[in-house]
């Protein structure tokens, strides 16, 4: 039994989705099924994809988030199961309910976790899936991620390694040139946080580990969740698996303050937070300092909004204290 859920959130993001269910129709795996879950859009995003799937002669089926979570004896046959979560879960709420829905179901060995602003080659699902059958030990593996928009440009080469002094993790390979050849064991080295834009998870992880925690509703759960598995499962890359990523379409992440959304700044912020505090109490006063010096950023771009926000995070523990 290896077949693999493909699991992609969707949140008013009905184009990159569908350019994303295009390449996966394309995928040389023999044994998959897709599960878009919707995230409350207010775009027809559900409208756009079915007519999509009329058009492509995808059979789907359609669901609410409690009659998918209860799916035990929904139609195995169909290629596409949509999901309406009526309410914005996040990504680990999003990617929560399609996993429940895979486990329920009980007929697969691997779950793979993609952002729906992606575009994938052909062999990628069969590159990570061969990685973790080469080493059974491995619980989640990571793809070689692209910009979607300069295909010689690395987001990460599987994942990165978090700083936990400073609360900032970095992508391997990130901002330097792919020339096709990379050492996936130097990489699997440097990781300890595979990049949630492509994760395939097994089964086993999951029924050990759990799922994704819901408590970050963006940013900071991948690490969570490897360090969650400690040290029962590893983390792995498969270097030929080759994913496209346009890197924060829907919610404006960037690496550069001054373009970041409102939104992706905030829960960046108050992730690393909380995530420190959670995992990493003692470096709570460095990475403080760290976030002081975001906030002088923010003031010096003149954003005045964002650096009260990061004020507020700072002196209201309140807000990011979530057990």
């Amino acid at each position: 039994m290896n077949r693999v859920y493909i699991i992609i959130v969707n949140w008013n993001g009905w184009q990159d989705t569908i350019e994303c269910l295009e390449s996966l129709l394309h995928l040389d795996y023999n044994d998959f099924r897709i599960v878009v879950c919707d995230n409350d859009s207010s775009d027809d995003s559900l409208l756009k994809i079915k007519s999509w799937a009329e058009r492509r002669n995808v059979r789907y089926v359609d669901y609410l988030r409690a009659e998918a979570e209860a799916a035990g004896s929904l139609p195995a046959e169909c290629l596409l199961t949509l999901i309406r979560n009526n309410d914005n879960l996040g990504f680990a709420g999003g990617n929560n309910v399609g996993l429940r829905y895979a486990m329920v179901r009980d007929d697969s060995d691997y779950c793979w976790l993609l952002n729906n602003d992606t575009v994938v080659e052909p062999d990628a699902l069969t590159y990570l899936v061969n990685r973790m059958q080469q080493q059974p030990a491995i619980g989640i593996c990571g793809s070689t991620i692209l910009l979607y928009h300069n295909h010689k440009r690395i987001q990460a080469l599987g994942g990165g390694h978090y700083f936990s002094w400073i609360g900032l993790p970095w992508h391997y390979g990130r901002f330097t040139r792919w020339g096709g050849e990379v050492n996936h064991q130097r990489a699997e080295a440097c990781m300890n946080y595979v990049e949630g834009a492509s994760m395939l998870v097994s089964r086993q992880f999951l029924n050990e580990v759990g799922l994704l925690s819901e408590d970050y509703f963006l940013y900071f759960e991948e690490a969570d969740w490897a360090i969650r598995a400690g040290r029962r499962f590893q983390l792995g890359y498969a270097p030929k698996s080759i994913i496209y990523h346009k890197v924060g379409s829907s919610i404006g992440t960037s690496s550069n303050p001054a373009a970041m959304s409102y939104t992706s700044d905030y829960f960046n912020i108050r992730n690393r937070l909380l995530f420190t505090r959670r995992f990493y109490p003692v470096a709570l006063p460095t990475v403080w300092l760290v976030v002081v010096g975001a906030l002088l950023l923010r003031l010096c771009l003149g954003k005045w909004d964002r650096a009260a926000m990061i004020f507020r995070l700072l002196f209201n523990s309140s807000t990011y204290t979530k057990s």
